[in-house]
């Protein structure tokens, strides 16, 4: 299906960093022909979270248009490991490690992406009947110059830290899956850019047209400085449940809202051109923004049933004040009737810290509170009745059962 003009723009401009080359694929765009949509992932980690749905939306776009996605799991670059934006080796993974996240991966992958237009293939497909011939036919392609040009590499070459052979090779190998499956268009962040020209490169050599390139940017996490990451804890999981998934949304850096509404949303471009006048005259409460962002985003993964009352939810507990009516239970009904719980102990019991020790951490910060007391921070065993509501932090909860 051709676009129009309207679609087309909103496709290679909204939510994108870089086309290359904008004209090139515009044309092709433009002439309507299927083309194959080239999206790669390592199962390095088994959860998707809303870093990851930035270019799985602008996927979803393409294919409705009619155009194929081919999702490589890159079940042999994974045990590799790309060190893009990393500063040091990363670990390789097992094969059992790589398939079990890749299963999961792919049922959060089809929550955006239309699984009737794509073909998930793995990478064992080609690679697993490469011999050493081909390997080193590979490797003569490009020179060692070219790729310490790429950032992580030369910054450790600088540095005289180690950059093992392997992670010279991920590049190449993912170059080589463009060529594999005859790739039109590839898409990925903005840290993949060098990868994502090798494959280009590669294409030409092999008597290929040279895919286009469409790079996303990163979304930046809940704490509005790094990335989001689950290693950093900054993420938003596309699986969380509508309240943690609102809760998260509201906590993000104000500036963050526009963003976030133009980056995981489907909101007509003039109506973000409103919240950006409004923001900037201050003439809305960013929190009223913010709430309807949480509602469009839980509204995507969940229902707007869900959404709504997650907001409902919300309002009640942070800006009422109120004790949420689902909370979690902890069971204190094997104590002794006059025995005195650790409270570290307890809070790890009713899933609010990840051990003790992390326990005594939050009690020290100050961010335990019991019917909405604050806890001394050098509080070990402190008595607890049936009926106690602990809170930890803004949106943690657990009732007392003894």
């Amino acid at each position: 299906m051709k676009p129009d003009s309207k679609t087309l723009y909103s496709i290679l401009h909204r939510g994108v960093a870089e086309v290359i080359v904008e004209n090139d694929l515009k044309d092709l765009l433009e002439r309507g022909d299927p083309l194959r949509l080239k999206m790669g992932f390592d199962p390095s980690a088994p959860d998707i979270h809303l870093g990851h749905t930035v270019g799985l939306r602008k996927l979803r776009q393409f294919q409705d248009l009619g155009h194929k996605v081919v999702l490589i799991v890159g079940d042999w670059t994974a045990r590799i490991g790309d060190p893009s934006g990393q500063s040091a080796t990363r670990n390789m993974l097992s094969q059992q490690e790589v398939e079990a996240n890749a299963e999961t991966y792919m049922e959060q992958f089809f929550k955006i992406v239309d699984r009737s237009k794509t073909e998930a293939v793995y990478q064992s497909e080609w690679f697993g009947k490469f011999d050493l011939e081909k390997v080193i036919q590979l490797t003569s392609k490009f020179t060692v110059a070219q790729f310490l040009a790429r950032e992580d590499f030369s910054k450790r070459f600088r540095e005289q830290r180690p950059i093992a052979i392997t992670e010279l090779l991920y590049p190449l190998l993912q170059a080589y899956d463009s060529v594999a499956i005859h790739a039109d268009v590839e898409f990925g962040g903005t840290d993949q850019k060098f990868n994502l020209l090798v494959g280009r490169e590669l294409q030409e050599t092999e008597g290929q047209r040279p895919q286009q390139i469409l790079t996303v940017p990163i979304l930046v996490g809940t704490d509005g400085v790094q990335k989001m990451s689950k290693s950093l804890g900054n993420y938003i999981g596309v699986t969380e449940q509508p309240g943690e998934m609102f809760g998260k949304v509201m906590s993000i850096n104000d500036n963050m809202v526009i963003p976030y509404f133009e980056l995981l949303t489907d909101l007509a471009d003039e109506e973000l051109e409103e919240m950006r006048s409004a923001l900037a005259g201050s003439s809305v409460n960013p929190m009223e923004l913010k709430k309807r962002l949480g509602f469009e985003i839980v509204g995507q993964f969940h229902n707007a049933e869900a959404a709504g009352h997650a907001a409902a939810a919300f309002e009640r507990t942070f800006q009422r004040g109120e004790v949420p009516d689902d909370i979690e239970e902890v069971d204190l009904r094997n104590l002794a009737p006059d025995e005195t719980p650790r409270l570290s102990t307890v809070l790890v019991q009713a899933n609010l810290a990840r051990s003790s020790s992390d326990g005594v951490r939050l009690i020290k910060q100050g961010s335990v509170q019991v019917n909405e007391v604050a806890v001394p921070g050098d509080t070990v065993y402190l008595p607890l009745k049936s009926g106690d509501v602990i809170r930890v932090g803004r949106r943690r909860f657990a009732r007392v059962l003894r």
